[in-house]
């Protein structure tokens, strides 16, 4: 493009679109969306905004099922230049109140998200329905696909998982996505063009404000791949089979479930390529379990909503390297700087256990109106993680934890992780959890959850056992409970908070 105004998010998605327009952008339940189509619905949607007074510097949320005219929403706001909040699902109303007042100029909804709640915690600000005030004819100017995003501007709030409160707002600038690795095909190198190239049938499920979903989706659409939107409440594994998925984001519990089911009955996943787990570490029998089971189609990634995808352990690497990597989430991606410091900000020698730091080109500028906390994580271009890692001489990013899981043991400080890791290298044991909680005795001390592998029943003097010989005895957890589920969070990580109210309640 001559302009560089036009390649401002996200014209070139729209350029990728106009490049093939009978191609499939989305196949909605089992019915193709074109690409061709797609840019209709985004040219309309920009219209019905315009004509509800939106346009650059607006700020506005969007919360829209999974569909082809919800993301069709998303990216006309973003065209006219719109500040856009991200809702994502399962916020509390007081939550949901905090958030909204970010967005004092008009929620975009649909009939499946909008309703009285909503209504309440957004007024005064209009809620507009996509069918109703979107796509209803408006007129068109011929210039609805040109982008009006200012490059220093905050295109997009996504919002962290609010475990410990109200959530925080990571902001990205819209220069930033010029700059992400996803969304600039320009910047697609050679590793990201094999991950995209297994893309062909993205399942795309959940919800279209998590920032690694979003991402997942650009590739596979940037790669010339067709985004599969199931019927809702989409049954695993069941619709890899149902719909030839070639590939899926996938969490850890989301993982342990489909291999239980998979253990138990016989289900086609041969259509997979490519099942990237992420959201929270995954034991290396876990991982070696999946990669038995479904091959070559087992990836791992590493990332953060303030970040985006920071590090991936493809399946060459598995191939090539073996056991030895499988307690590793892979190595940088192009153009991702990784630095593991120590408490003073110091970069670490390799195989120094450290804070992981970062800078990736598509990271957020800060958290939204939290200027304490932004001062906290962002430093001189970099971003806390508050991850604790290390690199291995072999050059394989490993997760240790993180650096406030912690547990203080007559002051001596323990890592969740450290003890979570000694407990789930035991055969007997399928998942490990640790918490904190207050200890009369010695401050602090470690609560343990338990998943017993298939068939196996955890002798508890074992367990403690391999938490001495690889920690120490101040190390083992004051309790030890057997689970045959763990609960999940609406993030789809394991919930630790309900867990250490099971601690404190007793």
């Amino acid at each position: 493009m001559n302009n560089p105004a036009e390649s401002v998010f996200p014209r070139p998605l729209v350029d990728a679109f106009l490049a093939d327009p009978g191609a499939p952008a989305f196949e909605f339940r089992s019915q193709p969306v074109s690409r061709g189509r797609m840019v209709e619905l985004i040219r309309d949607c920009v219209a019905g905004l315009r004509a509800h007074g939106l346009g650059p510097g607006s700020a506005v949320a969007v919360t829209t099922a999974v569909t082809p005219a919800g993301f069709a929403a998303h990216m006309a706001a973003h065209l006219l230049g719109c500040r856009v909040t991200a809702l994502r699902p399962g916020l509390t109303p007081a939550q949901l109140r905090h958030v909204l007042t970010w967005s004092p100029d008009g929620v975009i909804a649909d009939d499946t998200t909008a309703g009285p709640q909503l209504a309440e915690a957004a007024h005064p600000a209009p809620v507009l329905d996509i069918d109703r005030d979107l796509l209803a004819p408006a007129p068109l100017t011929g210039d609805e696909l040109t982008p009006k995003g200012d490059p220093d501007a905050v295109a997009l709030i996504t919002l962290t998982s609010g475990s410990t409160g109200m959530p925080k707002g990571c902001a990205q600038t819209y220069g930033s996505f010029r700059e992400h690795w996803a969304w600039n095909p320009d910047r697609h190198s050679p590793v990201i063009r094999r991950l995209g190239a297994r893309y062909g049938r993205f399942l795309l499920f959940g919800t279209l404000t998590s920032a690694v979903m979003l991402e997942h989706l650009a590739l596979s659409l940037y790669s010339g791949g067709t985004a599969v939107i199931p019927e809702p409440r989409a049954v695993f594994p069941e619709v890899f089979q149902e719909h030839r998925i070639t590939a899926c984001l996938c969490t850890v519990p989301r993982l342990y479930a489909i291999l239980d089911d998979l253990r138990a009955r016989d289900v086609d996943v041969s259509s997979l390529r490519a099942l990237l787990v992420a959201g929270s570490p995954l034991p290396p029998h876990r991982l070696a379990e999946a990669v038995d089971r479904l091959g070559d189609a087992v990836l791992q990634g590493y990332g953060q909503t303030e970040t985006g995808m920071l590090a991936l352990l493809p399946t060459e690497e598995l191939a090539a390297h073996g056991a030895s990597v499988l307690d590793a989430v892979g190595r940088p991606l192009p153009g991702i700087g990784l630095s593991v410091r120590g408490p003073d900000g110091t970069e670490l020698p390799t195989g120094g256990t450290g804070e992981i730091w970062v800078r990736a080109g598509g990271q957020m500028s800060g958290y939204w109106q939290d200027e304490e906390q932004t001062r906290e994580v962002v430093q001189d271009g970099w971003i806390r993680t508050r991850d604790l890692g290390s690199f291995g001489t072999d050059g394989f990013l490993r997760l240790v934890g993180r650096a406030r899981d912690v547990i203080f043991v007559n002051a001596i400080l323990y890592y969740a992780g450290a003890i979570e890791a000694a407990l789930a290298a035991h055969p007997d044991v399928d998942q490990a959890y640790v918490v904190a909680a207050p200890d009369e005795h010695t401050g602090e001390a470690a609560h343990a959850f338990v998943v017993p592998a298939p068939g196996r029943v955890p002798a508890l003097d074992a367990l403690r056992a391999a938490v001495r010989s690889a920690l120490g005895e101040a190390a083992i957890p004051s309790t030890i409970t057997v689970l045959d589920t763990v609960p999940v969070a609406p993030s789809g990580k394991p919930d630790k908070k309900a867990l250490l109210a099971r601690v404190t309640a007793t």
